[in-house]
């Protein structure tokens, strides 16, 4: 009796595993064969400007696809930087409406998807990029659009990982609602 016991609970574990592990290991395999048509720099890098001199290099080695940046430094700064590496400011496309992480994502995903944007490279801050995949698996990946993720090197520790618990379900919050919470968090400020 006990042998069957374990034999249901190893097989009702394997029903929930192995989907997973299939899942996970799809998205490797397909993340090797889709090349990225965009570049989604989520903004708000120091006044030195990292994501965005980071990301300016990035675009003068892929230089057939635009560039978004949502959120962040002032426009003329960030322009300035593209402009002095050389890449066409024509390519790059400037979006202030996120205030938030969480925003960066849910302003811009259908503009992506209407366009017929199916892969991004994602560009933030190392420490920030656990938080940044979370929300972009569960906003981008509502539209069918597959990310690479690309960090900007920054010597700072992670952020802990309740951020990117908190955003997740802010993220799950707004695909059920189209809410994101972003107004209750400036109100806090």
């Amino acid at each position: 009796m006990k042998k069957l016991l374990l034999k249901g609970k190893f097989s009702l574990l394997m029903y929930f595993i192995l989907p997973l592990f299939l899942w996970f290991g799809y998205k490797e395999v397909q993340g090797m064969f889709v090349y990225p048509q965009a570049v989604l720099v989520l903004g708000g890098s120091t006044k030195n400007l990292e994501r965005e001199k980071f990301t300016a290099d990035f675009a003068k080695k892929h230089p057939n696809i635009p560039v978004w940046i949502t959120g962040g430094s002032p426009p003329n700064s960030t322009k300035e930087v593209f402009v002095k590496a050389g890449v066409d400011p024509k390519r790059i496309n400037l979006d202030y409406e996120a205030v938030d992480t969480v925003t960066n994502f849910t302003t811009i995903v259908d503009e992506f998807h209407s366009r017929g944007i199916k892969s991004v490279y994602l560009i933030t801050s190392d420490f920030h990029m656990r938080r940044a995949c979370v929300i972009g698996e569960i906003v981008l990946g509502s539209r069918g659009i597959d990310f690479k993720a690309v960090s900007v090197p920054s010597g700072i520790a992670p952020e802990p990982v309740e951020k990117s618990i908190r955003d997740g379900a802010r993220a799950i919050i707004w695909l059920a609602t189209g809410y994101t919470g972003a107004e209750n968090y400036q109100n806090q400020r």
